[in-house]
């Protein structure tokens, strides 16, 4: 539990940065819908015909003059990348993070177990998350009923959730890779995130691209799909947990057997 307060405390100024600046994005998408709601007819028929560009994004198959549809674009993407990269670059840093920083050595030698040690990082990873995701789920619900819009709970919900997941999927992905590293691995983290962002746009675009939908967590947080089908892909969302328990397993494994430096 220590260990937990310890990189929950380190890791406090990242979560306040970027859960104040995907919270501002988010707000400032819903409060700038009013003042847009009008034109939006017309800019829906426009982004509806613009061919790969439309698809990639969903924006072919939702009604962005509604607050559902334009929720599911602007601030699905927002939230979207931006929490992706956050659990990406937060967990690929998570273990590697004492070699780099030279206090494996300080750590290793507290009457604590490195299953303890793994089990507690991981703890505190998805700790920070879940702060995250609580944060940016509360103030854009708050910001709609501000500017005296009916909720959409359900959408809403299923969209965040999916969001949660794929943050989840990849943490513990990165979280794995991070065993194998000693001089931390910021941009191999941020790199899995943007890959499979625009891995997921790729299957879009193309429906001969359909499979690479499971590759990529994206691929469960279609705005579009959850929005349309009212539910989350299960299969898909059983494989990507299936995945993040592997890289959680391989972070065990090695870290347990590292010879650290």
């Amino acid at each position: 539990m220590t260990l937990i307060i310890h990189e929950c405390r380190q890791g406090f100024r990242s979560l306040a940065i970027w859960t104040a600046s995907i919270s501002a994005f988010l707000i400032l998408c819903i409060f700038m819908y009013p003042e847009m709601k009008n034109e939006m007819k017309d800019v829906s028929d426009m982004f509806s015909s613009m061919g790969a560009f439309s698809e990639a994004f969903g924006m072919d198959r939702l009604d962005f003059g509604t607050l559902t549809g334009f929720y599911a674009v602007e601030c699905g993407n927002i939230l979207g990348i931006g929490g992706a990269s956050f659990a990406s670059l937060l967990a690929v840093s998570a273990l590697a993070k004492e070699e780099k920083g030279r206090t494996a050595e300080s750590l290793l030698t507290h009457p604590i177990s490195r299953r303890v040690i793994v089990t507690e990082k991981l703890a505190a990873v998805m700790l920070q998350i879940l702060v995250l995701n609580i944060i940016v789920f509360l103030l854009p619900a708050l910001s709609i009923a501000a500017i005296g819009e009916p909720i959409p709970w359900k959408e809403i919900c299923l969209l965040h959730l999916a969001h949660f997941l794929v943050q989840t999927e990849l943490s513990g992905i990165c979280f794995g890779i991070s065993a194998f590293l000693r001089r931390g691995g910021l941009g191999i983290g941020l790199g899995i995130a943007v890959v499979m962002y625009f891995i997921d746009i790729i299957a879009n675009i193309t429906d001969k691209a359909d499979v690479l939908e499971y590759l990529t967590p994206f691929g469960y947080a279609d705005g579009a799909k959850i929005v349309t089908n009212a539910c989350l892909d299960k299969e898909m969302i059983l494989l990507g947990m299936g995945l993040a328990a592997i890289g959680a397993a391989a972070a065990y494994w090695k870290y347990c057997r590292k010879d650290i430096q």
